[in-house]
């Protein structure tokens, strides 16, 4: 494994967590406690486990830019997922461990009323995360 592997281990760590908090969605929307708290510790590892190998990218290759290489109209979606992606990432690294220590604590309706907001963010950035390395690494690579 080199360095140039860890974009791809953080994208696919991004789809872990994706199915596991989608999975966990809908083991509580069942009323199946037990599988829901599973699937969401499981994608939270999954998501620490990305900001950990996202980190060691960025120190190992000193931030170096990773240019899009595409044109026209599919550059303007691709820097809308991008800009979006970003603070909204940002803010999931609040919103998850609140999220999680009020489950945790036993405070069940808070829980509820902050997973309402923390769900389809943490869901979206991490669908987005996988976007953006297939339009950065497979579907229109840059020149480096």
């Amino acid at each position: 494994m080199t360095v140039h592997d860890l974009p791809a281990i953080e994208a696919t760590l991004n789809g872990i967590a994706t199915v596991l908090i989608t999975a966990g969605f809908v083991f509580i929307k069942r009323g199946d406690r037990v599988r829901h708290r599973a699937c969401m510790l499981t994608a939270a590892v999954a998501s620490a486990l990305f900001l950990v190998f996202y980190v060691a990218y960025h120190a190992i290759t000193r931030g170096l830019h990773t240019p899009f290489g595409g044109t026209g109209p599919i550059r303007w979606v691709y820097f809308t997922i991008l800009w979006t992606h970003i603070p909204l990432a940002a803010l999931i690294a609040f919103l998850v461990p609140r999220t999680f220590l009020l489950a945790l604590g036993g405070q069940f309706e808070r829980h509820r009323a902050w997973a309402r907001v923390t769900f389809p963010i943490w869901f979206y950035v991490s669908v987005t995360g996988v976007l953006v390395y297939l339009f950065l690494y497979q579907w229109w690579p840059g020149r480096v």
